[in-house]
């Protein structure tokens, strides 16, 4: 079976292959473990990466690590047991 030329580009970690090379400078793969024309996740549909913007911690409105909305529903637990510990009092 006659070696397959390497691609210019490894699937498996996006390294850049010397033509002559027999196996990737990076990763290890060569033609025994399958040089892949095409990355295996090519094919799926995953989301796009995020901007910095979006993944930086306190982007969106936190408080002391929470989101508003966690700090809105455990006040209002608090009222709403406390209401309710009144009313057993009476």
């Amino acid at each position: 079976m006659p070696e397959r030329p390497p691609p210019a580009e490894c699937a498996n970690c996006g390294a850049e292959v010397p033509r002559s090379a027999r196996s990737c400078p990076q990763c290890g793969a060569d033609d025994r473990t399958g040089w892949r024309e095409q990355s295996p996740y090519d094919g799926l549909d995953l989301p796009e990466e995020s901007s910095p913007d979006e993944s930086a911690p306190g982007s969106h409105r936190d408080v002391n690590g929470l989101r508003w909305y966690w700090w809105c529903v455990g006040v209002a637990l608090i009222l709403f047991l406390g209401l309710g510990a009144l009313a057993l009092l009476r």
